[in-house]
């Protein structure tokens, strides 16, 4: 099958995993793509160029059976612009992330147009996919408000159709890309030895609320808990004031502090960590947290957003060993000083290392072959 993939920011975690797909799966997949910058102007005139691209990868003979686009795509454009030479090619749209609850800071008012662009794809496409349930219940939850806003002609049905037409299918991740780095000479600190290395692996961002980690840590320093810290992940703007009065108040206790952009480097940086913590305000997936558990680092996260249906229900309440999920910012001050103080054990690496295991593009590349092949298999049906 002929599957022709549309990224119009094709940088970061959403090239790697169109890049992961089109490397595992079964199926031909041609990707379209912009570069990953400018993200407004991606999805308000993005669809005529990547129209042009599609028509000029089926007129030098890709003849796709299937169109996959991710949310940043104005599908109902490409559609158009791309006539006839997508004929009836169905089309998957992939919500990495939408536009009708991505969170804004205070100071920002949110741009209704770019959530109706993703609501009209969400119509245009023949399958709607989300990375998390969460997610779905989310966008479906919001949709509502947003029709309702309109002065007349609110289409409210369309939000069944799109309800009906909606799979849950959670990205993949190279995961096995960092087994060459698990190994004894990473650096993790042996129980009982140095202080134990707590991990931010996460954008430098305010959905992911560094603020509120470094208030944590601060609470935790003022207690006299023994701590390490690696500061990884991107920003994308200046650097946010957090992360500037961390590095201040403990340089002498940062392993790491900045981007990691070499792979090697940031494999032995998860390897390396103890505990990684997230603070985040929102979540669509989290593909970084699952990344550090891989590595070996016990996870410490809001027990909401989409992180519970990413932890093995048998691990949410863990018997022998420090709790994975915290209620609020004392519960997660409990939990995180009796891991740093060593009162509680952390999870087992293997252990750990089983838990997003299969997310793994080895294995978890065949669901969305599946999906792919129903996909074509149906009729079309407009919403």
């Amino acid at each position: 099958m002929n599957v022709l993939a549309l990224e119009p920011w094709h940088s970061g975690s959403r090239r790697r995993f169109l890049d992961g797909l089109a490397e595992h799966s079964t199926h031909d997949i041609r990707s379209v793509t912009m570069p990953g910058r400018f993200w407004q102007w991606r999805m308000e005139g993005g669809g005529v160029t990547l129209a042009q691209k599609v028509r000029s990868v089926v007129d030098d003979g890709f003849r796709p059976d299937l169109l996959f686009a991710t949310d940043m795509v104005n599908l109902p454009a490409v559609l158009s612009l791309a006539r006839p030479h997508l004929d009836d090619v169905p089309a998957v749209v992939y919500f990495h992330e939408n536009q009708l609850t991505y969170p804004v800071p205070p100071d920002e008012e949110r741009e209704r147009a770019y959530a109706i662009t993703n609501y009209l794809s969400a119509l245009a496409a023949d399958r709607v996919v989300f990375n998390t349930q969460s997610h779905f219940d989310e966008f479906t939850e919001a949709l509502p408000q947003l029709l309702r806003d309109f002065p007349d002609f609110t289409n409210m049905h369309t939000v069944r159709d799109i309800r009906d037409k909606s799979t849950v299918l959670h990205p993949g991740i190279d995961l096995a890309a960092h087994d060459e780095y698990r190994s004894a000479d990473t650096g993790r600190t042996p129980r009982g030895t140095a202080p134990p290395v707590v991990l931010w692996n996460q954008r430098w961002e305010y959905d992911k609320n560094p603020s509120g980690f470094f208030r944590m840590m601060n609470r935790l320093d003022d207690a006299e808990v023994p701590f390490r810290l690696i500061l990884a992940g991107k920003h994308f703007h200046e650097q946010p004031e957090a992360f500037e009065r961390a590095f201040e108040r403990y340089a002498g206790r940062i392993l790491h502090y900045g981007y990691a952009e070499d792979f090697d480097q940031y494999s032995r940086l998860l390897h390396r960590a103890d505990v990684v913590v997230s603070t985040a305000r929102h979540e669509f997936f989290g593909g970084a947290i699952q990344e550090a558990i891989y590595c070996g680092c016990h996870p410490v996260l809001p027990n909401r957003l989409s992180y519970p249906e990413l932890i093995p229900e048998t691990h949410h309440r863990p018997l022998l060993h420090a709790p994975i999920f915290y209620d609020d910012a004392d519960h997660l001050f409990a939990v995180l000083r009796s891991i740093l103080q060593r009162e509680e054990r952390p999870l087992p690496p293997d252990t750990l290392r089983q838990m997003p295991a299969p997310l793994d593009w080895g294995a978890h590349a065949a669901d969305y072959d599946d999906l792919f092949k129903t996909v074509v298999e149906q009729p079309l049906t407009p919403a």
